[in-house]
């Protein structure tokens, strides 16, 4: 054991940025970035090899968007935009903008009939997910119904029929959206080299008085983040060239008991490992979609900004 030592308590950290809430880290295997956060760093992205077009789209079914903020319901079906990527040319219509910023097919329309146009930044995201779903079915990554139930189960506790009706949508629609981050989390284990551990939780304080109280509870949650760097069997490290051990040699901990100032210290080296990682996996991530999208061409009529 380490010599107990009076040290100065080390601040508690705040949980990384970007930690991903306990419902969205799936049970066991390689952890991902949550959907928002890849989102976000795509859209960063996205301003490489955009082409944003004020003119009418050429082609059979379009519309110009002029000075427009509303469509018409027969309007909803007509091209608003264009991506094109690895020679392809994909048409964008209002309605699919819509139905996916509002997550469901049922859109709301406006009290004359009308249909809001969607903005830049609305179809420019929808745009981004679409070509990187794209390159996941290129590269043969699709979701089947055993994954897409399995996911919500671990992620939310409950099956896809529960969850749709709590969100407001179909069981086709929470499906789609629930298969579409399945695809991306697939997508990222194979883009990323990088393991993010679990998101550290922070420990209970102590009562009032106890601060300097070693408990056994402290211990186990110590001895839990240290991992394979403790033995147990010698009640002791069992490396000094670990990630925990600069931080925490000075803390007297056992099998049986450590103190709050050294469950806060080994929280503070669990948030920083966490957080590397985190900022690894958004590096790669960033690079992947800087990548693919700096190669695609995106037009967009002239679109409520």
């Amino acid at each position: 054991m380490a010599s107990d030592e009076k040290n100065d308590e080390p601040e508690k950290n705040d949980e990384p940025a970007g930690a991903e809430p306990e419902s969205d880290q799936p049970e066991g295997g390689v952890r991902s970035l949550p959907a928002t956060a890849w989102i976000a760093v795509a859209v960063a992205a996205l301003v490489v090899g955009v082409l944003i077009g004020r003119f009418l789209l050429g082609g059979t079914g379009t519309i110009s968007l002029a000075g427009r903020t509303t469509l018409s319901a027969g309007e909803l079906d007509s091209t608003i935009a264009t991506y094109t990527t690895g020679g392809r040319t994909v048409p964008v219509t209002a309605r699919e903008v819509l139905e996916d910023a509002n997550g469901t097919t049922e859109i709301t329309a406006n009290e004359d009939g009308t249909y809001d146009v969607p903005s830049a930044s609305t179809v420019l995201t929808y745009v981004q997910n679409q070509i990187i779903l794209d390159d996941a079915a290129s590269r043969g990554i699709t979701a089947s119904d055993e994954e897409i139930d399995e996911f919500v189960t671990s992620s939310f506790g409950t099956d896809l029929a529960t969850l749709a009706s709590s969100w407001g949508i179909s069981e086709d629609a929470a499906r789609s959206m629930v298969a579409d981050t399945v695809v991306m989390r697939k997508l990222q284990d194979q883009i990323v080299g990088t393991e993010l551990p679990e998101a550290p939780t922070a420990p209970t304080e102590p009562a009032e008085g106890e601060e300097d109280t070693p408990t056994a509870d402290y211990a186990q949650y110590v001895i839990g983040l240290i991992g394979d760097e403790w033995d147990a069997d010698a009640n002791d490290w069992a490396r000094t060239d670990g990630t925990y051990y600069a931080t925490l040699s000075g803390y007297d901990i056992s099998n049986e008991a450590a103190t709050y100032a050294a469950a806060t210290a080994a929280y503070s080296v669990a948030s920083s490992v966490y957080q590397e990682a985190y900022n690894e996996i958004s590096a790669q991530l960033g690079a992947y979609t800087d990548n693919l999208l700096s190669n695609a061409t995106i037009q967009l009529g002239s679109l409520a900004e």
